[in-house]
C-alpha cells in the first residue's frame, strides 16, 4: 500500500486557487465543482499540534475534482510544474484509465496545469494528453514539453478568478462538435 509522509504543503496554493475559483464559479450559478479527497488512514500524529505526519492511502485516487458545468460532467486533476517539461510519472495509470472511462460516458475530463515559473496555468484536454501517454507507452519521450502545448489553450487572466478554466472548456467543447 502506498504511504504519505508530510513534505511541507505541496500543491497546497494551486489547490486553494481552483477550490476558490470553483467556489466563484458556484455562487455564479455557473458550475458545481466538488474537490475529491483521497481517503488516508494515519500511522503517526504529532501530539503536540495534532498533525498527520504519516499515514497511507486506503485506495487509489481518481482524479482532484469532479462535477458539473451547465448540464455536462467534468473531471479533472490539477498539477503543477515549475518547468517546461511536465514529467508523466506525475499522473497514474489508474487516473488515466478513469478520465478515458468518463469520456466515454459523455463527460468532459481535462487537467489544469500550472507552469509555475511562468505564472502561467494551462488547459490539457484529455484527448491532447493521450497523445502524449500513448507516445511514452510506445517507448517515446516520457514527458510533454511546454513548446509542444497549443498556446490557445492558455488561460487568460481574469480579475476575480483565480483558475478561469471555463472560457477554454467551453473553447474545448466547441472544438468537440
Amino acid at each position: 500500500m502506498a504511504t504519505w509522509s508530510t513534505r511541507g504543503l505541496r500543491g497546497s496554493t494551486l489547490e486553494d486557487m481552483v477550490n476558490r475559483t470553483n467556489e466563484k464559479y458556484l455562487e455564479s450559478g455557473l458550475a458545481l465543482i466538488q474537490k475529491i479527497p483521497t481517503p488516508i488512514t494515519p500511522v503517526k500524529i504529532d501530539k503536540t499540534t495534532r498533525h498527520i505526519t504519516l499515514a497511507y492511502f486506503e485506495q487509489k485516487s481518481t482524479v482532484d475534482y469532479i462535477g458539473v458545468v451547465q448540464g455536462i460532467p467534468v473531471c479533472f486533476d490539477a498539477k503543477e510544474c515549475a518547468v517546461d517539461r511536465f514529467a508523466l510519472q506525475n499522473i497514474h495509470e489508474h487516473q488515466v484509465t478513469f478520465m478515458g472511462q468518463f469520456e466515454k460516458q459523455g463527460g468532459v475530463a481535462f487537467f489544469l496545469i500550472f507552469f509555475s515559473h511562468r505564472d502561467e496555468f494551462y488547459y490539457l484536454p484529455f484527448e491532447i494528453f493521450q497523445f502524449f501517454w500513448e507516445r511514452a507507452k510506445k517507448g517515446g519521450r516520457k514527458s510533454f514539453l511546454h513548446e509542444e502545448l497549443n498556446p490557445e489553450y492558455i488561460l487568460p487572466k481574469k480579475h476575480g478568478i483565480f483558475v478561469p478554466y471555463l472560457d477554454i472548456l467551453n473553447k474545448d467543447l466547441e472544438e468537440r462538435e
